[in-house]
């Protein structure tokens, strides 16, 4: 069996110390490798490093597990990477509780803009991008020396967007983003239909987080129409009364929850207060941010103390003791049904073995869906082997989405080049082109407050050391 050096880019995150390292430690098509934790957070990484140490141990597949605060080291002669950065520095916790996360949020509040999730679309997605692009761009250049051929993964959002980021400006070109929405929009129309997801034959078109159904067998039967009867009599979450309203309009199913699926269109920036959500999505709202629209002020966050550092870094090691070793399924169905944050080590050995398995991933669509552009990097089935991953043919997008989606990739190129050039034409071209746009010159103020909240982390805006 082959010996593999797999690099996690953002290694002391929580998703490598709980799902990621127990998945690879397990896979015993990777027994012996080498797994290499870097973050610029070296005493958190350490923690994870250590723990891993532990489950690999536990698992007896011989594998390595250490850290390194060197990113040349971490990357030289790398066969896998998988990434997880928020490019919000040493920030606590994940990307949606950092204090520039929530001030961006504020910010286009301000400008009449309310976000729910901000990851993906709207001005919060796009300084999302700003702020990690050029973290990537760098390891992607140590990359381009070191490990030039490497499979790299990426959980990171906005996915679409920092994945072809890497594939358009540097020369790693063996990007996958992974996601887990089409699986849970499928094991939802499933538990409608009354039969295993893993029966249902089924066809999307999509961009990451937005997905549309256009097929559904069973068996070779057509399924379509029945699944429209029963989603006209079925009894919809609150988190699905807008995604039931456009699938009966466009007459496709959607594959996502109100709160992704909203910021595609215009409608958070023509709500007249931050407490007027439709769809009952001020009850997300409130899950997740607390009172922020309703507090309204925007205050400058405190600096974390060295005590409070200690004490989130004792919870965090408290967490990591809780993760056990998961049960790995043999069957490349049931792999292709894990959630995408669970599939890693799969997919990795997929790869490592040159094994042709089919799993759900955001690559470049290269013919996929004909109609679209053959860069954009959309959600298709991809099948592997010992190259990487290769698209699935998905057919043509039909006209409504084709129109919307053409939108969505037009803006996720803008970024792309406004994030990697630090260029604030092209910065404002986006936020004009995006569903939730505002008047130019409103756009202009609330991107020059934007750039400057996220200024520590703009080097490409502002300059290296400024």
């Amino acid at each position: 069996m082959p010996s593999k050096k797999i690099v996690c880019l953002g290694g002391g995150s929580m998703y490598f110390g709980r799902v990621a390292i127990p998945r690879l430690v397990v896979a015993e098509g990777l027994a012996g490798s080498e797994i290499v934790l870097y973050d610029i957070d070296v005493e958190r990484t350490e923690l994870v490093a250590r723990h891993g140490r532990r489950l690999a141990e536990e698992a007896g597949t011989g594998m390595k597990v250490r850290a390194s605060s060197d990113l040349a080291d971490a990357v030289d002669g790398a066969d896998f990477a998988i990434s997880s950065i928020g490019g919000v520095g040493r920030s606590p916790g994940r990307v949606y509780e950092s204090p520039v996360y929530a001030r961006d949020m504020l910010i286009c509040a301000k400008y009449g803009i309310y976000q729910i999730i901000g990851d993906t679309c709207g001005p919060e997605a796009m300084m999302m991008a700003f702020r990690s692009i050029p973290v990537y761009m760098d390891i992607c250049r140590e990359m381009e020396k070191r490990c030039p051929d490497v499979v790299l993964l990426n959980h990171s959002n906005p996915m679409a967007v920092i994945c072809r980021a890497m594939i358009k400006y540097t020369g790693i070109q063996r990007v996958v983003g992974l996601c887990h929405g089409v699986q849970s929009g499928i094991t939802h129309i499933a538990r409608v239909l009354g039969i295993p997801p893993d029966e249902l034959d089924v066809v999307w078109i999509g961009t990451n987080h937005y997905h549309w159904f256009t097929r559904v067998c069973h068996r070779g039967k057509d399924l379509f129409p029945e699944l429209k009867r029963r989603m006209a009599e079925y009894e919809h979450s609150k988190k699905e009364k807008m995604v039931a309203k456009l699938s009966e309009i466009y007459g496709y199913e959607l594959a996502y929850a109100d709160n992704h699926v909203i910021e595609f269109y215009p409608f958070l920036a023509q709500l007249p207060d931050g407490k007027s959500f439709p769809y009952n999505l001020g009850e997300e709202v409130r899950a997740r941010h607390g009172t922020l629209y309703e507090d309204f002020e925007l205050k400058a966050e405190p600096e974390t103390s060295e005590a409070e550092r200690r004490e989130w870094l004792r919870r965090y090691e408290e967490e990591l003791q809780k993760v056990t070793l998961p049960e790995e399924p043999s069957d490349p169905v049931a792999k292709y049904w894990f959630h995408a944050a669970e599939n890693t080590g799969s997919l990795i050995e997929a790869i490592a073995l040159g094994r042709r398995e089919v799993y759900i991933v955001n690559i470049p669509n290269k013919g996929s869906v004909p109609n679209l552009p053959d860069y954009a990097v959309l959600e298709v089935e991809g099948v592997t082997d010992s190259c990487g991953v290769r698209p699935v043919y998905m057919g043509e997008a039909p006209l409504p989405l084709k129109g919307i989606l053409e939108k969505r990739i037009a803006w996720q190129e803008l970024v792309v080049d406004a994030g990697v050039k630090g260029d604030r034409k092209l910065a404002l071209q986006a936020l004009l082109l995006d569903e939730m746009a505002i008047l130019p010159e409103k756009a202009e103020a609330m991107l020059g407050e934007l750039l400057e909240n996220s200024k520590e982390f703009l080097p490409q805006f502002f300059g290296k050391g400024r």
